[in-house]
């Protein structure tokens, strides 16, 4: 099994014919994802070629999602229209919507998330590299040789990260890779994620990589000591940086002692995850847990 995305989502892209969006879904056909339609009201009714494949244009994602049966859309928007295609795949009721989008204002990312609430739509991102089940389907921007089908959970804040942790595993494998995103709001968090994995039967043990600021992996430490029985390896992105500097995302801000990748190991260790100081590390310690 897999997480959110298996063989038989079917994956819609709003901006699929702009440069990102039609670069990346060119990438995801060729790992084998179902790409069934792409979404640009301006060239509703025409399709477009990927070697050989032809993906039909649709004006929305309700029209879309009725002429292909799609339940995941891939959300390639520019920043100031990223929350109005968010906000039309919720309405929608699709049942996954990645937003890749980097640079959306924390005002439209808090504004998309409170409309989602209590719907039927799962948010990834923003900002993020999307998810990918190995062997079955992808939805990003995750590069699909580096790694293949196996029995690893990843969630991740960094899309780098992401990459280089699925490449350091990638003889043992992963059922699910997902990159959340770092910005300050974002729809699916660590935890949605790690009780998504601790319910997935071929998912053995998780990897969770976070980085400074904020609070989540401090929670997520919470939720693993009391609803999490499967080995879990950490990685805290941040541990030279400097106090008060913004480092890389812009969720990444440390205030203080909170958010700092020292308080943030000692919560998931007191919790029972092995911590790595460097991403090989934290591999290294996956592979003695899975014997590997």
């Amino acid at each position: 099994m897999s997480i959110f995305l298996n063989e038989n989502s079917k994956v819609i892209v709003q901006g699929m014919t702009g440069s990102e969006g039609s670069k990346h879904t060119q990438r995801m056909l060729a790992s084998g994802t179902a790409i069934v339609g792409g979404v640009n009201p301006r060239k509703a009714g025409t399709s477009v070629d990927f070697d050989g494949a032809s993906v039909p244009v649709f004006g929305g994602v309700a029209e879309a999602m009725k002429e292909t049966g799609a339940d995941v859309s891939v959300i390639f928007v520019p920043p100031p229209f990223a929350k109005a295609a968010a906000i039309e795949a919720v309405d929608a009721q699709i049942g996954l919507a990645v937003v890749i989008t980097e640079g959306i204002p924390v005002h439209d990312s808090t504004y998309v998330w409170a409309h989602a609430q209590g719907g039927a739509t799962r948010i990834i991102g923003p900002n993020c590299p999307g998810l990918i089940s190995p062997g079955r389907s992808n939805a990003g921007i995750i590069p699909a040789n580096i790694t293949k089908q196996g029995k690893i959970g990843l969630v991740s804040k960094s899309g780098t990260l992401t990459y280089q942790m699925m490449y350091e595993l990638r003889d043992i494998g992963f059922s699910t890779a997902v990159g959340i995103g770092g910005d300050p709001v974002i729809g699916t968090t660590h935890i949605d994620c790690l009780q998504a994995f601790q319910d997935d039967p071929e998912t053995e043990a998780i990897v969770m990589i976070g980085e400074i600021g904020g609070d989540a992996e401090e929670r997520a430490a919470d939720f693993i000591k009391a609803n999490v029985t499967k080995p879990v390896v950490g990685y805290v992105a941040g541990f030279t940086a400097p106090e008060g500097k913004t480092m890389g995302h812009a969720g990444a801000i440390v205030s203080g002692s909170a958010g700092t990748a020292a308080a943030k190991q000692e919560a998931l260790e007191a919790a029972g995850v092995k911590v790595g100081k460097t991403p090989s590390e934290a591999a290294r310690l996956m592979r003695e847990l899975v014997g590997a």
